[in-house]
């Protein structure tokens, strides 16, 4: 069936959309108060309907990320914040943005990301950003070592459920859906790296880990740390069949994260901060996960 046809609104490709959008707001392509492009130009650009562009939109604000109203077209209303301690942090015109702090890090010879999360969905986008800077021959790392931390989807999560019917799992298998699909992603990006002889030492470890994450942490070149607690909101979310549920769910990418960094001063708060959250890390991947 044409992609373009109404057959592609109950698949997986307004999630591809919602997830592209909601990246580009969080790194500052569509800052808040801006307007994201038409539908038209949208359905175009992602090669889907408007159907489904209009099941993104409706996703998108669910989680309040844009406004739509009728002939005014969708308004930007929040974007990621990032709150840094470091006076040299990484700044963009918006702002300081993980997508900028990463990319930083990818201009060091050897980078090192350990990271801890609900889904890999806004790590796979940063990664797919990267290598395409490689690919093209703007940075040019000689090794990249990754280490994530998912939750373990065997035993029921607190988060995203149907709100008053623990049993009902399909939040929780469309949730191992989203975090399948990225985690295939990044691993693809980084592996076409090491084969194409782009970068000559790529690792990448996945283990899972029986506790929830109630935050975010981005463990950078084991110098800088970014973190930021989840925030349980109450929304509704449209599955694939259609059916429309009131959902207890978290936003990764809405999550305000503290960005900081070490110092000479082994004292300094930015110092004890990243040690000790890197310390954290490392005892639970040797010995609360597999």
């Amino acid at each position: 069936m044409d992609a373009r046809g109404n057959g592609d609104s109950g698949g997986k490709e307004f999630q591809r959309v919602a997830e592209t959008l909601r990246t580009r707001m969080t790194d500052g392509t569509y800052s808040v108060g801006s307007f994201l492009p038409p539908q038209r130009e949208l359905a175009d650009e992602f090669g889907v309907s408007r159907d489904t562009v209009q099941r993104a939109l409706r996703e998108l604000a669910d989680e309040h990320w844009i406004v739509s109203r009728q002939g005014s077209g969708s308004r930007v209303i929040k974007t990621q914040l990032i709150k840094s301690s470091a006076p040299k942090a990484v700044k963009s015109r918006h702002g300081a943005t993980l997508s900028h702090i990463i990319g930083s890090a990818f201009e060091a010879p050897e980078v090192t990301l350990d990271v801890y999360t609900l889904t890999a969905e806004s790590l796979d986008a940063h990664i797919r950003v990267q290598a395409e800077r490689i690919h093209a021959g703007e940075i040019s790392p000689e090794r990249i070592a990754l280490r994530l931390l998912l939750p373990d989807t065997t035993q029921p999560l607190p988060y995203p459920r149907v709100k008053g019917k623990k049993e009902d799992m399909r939040l929780q298998e469309r949730l191992v859906g989203i975090s399948h699909r990225h985690t295939e992603s990044l691993l693809g990006s980084l592996k076409d790296l090491r084969t194409e002889g782009l970068v000559p030492s790529v690792g990448v470890e996945i283990q899972h880990t029986p506790l929830v994450p109630p935050f975010k942490l981005y463990l950078i070149n084991r110098a800088e740390a970014l973190h930021g607690m989840y925030d349980v909101i109450e929304r509704q979310i449209e599955l694939d069949d259609g059916d429309v549920v009131t959902a207890l769910d978290v936003l990764g990418l809405g999550a305000t994260l503290t960005h900081q960094v070490k110092d000479e001063d082994t004292n300094s708060p930015g110092s004890v901060f990243v040690d000790n959250m890197q310390a954290w890390f490392d005892s639970v991947w040797a010995r609360l996960s597999e």
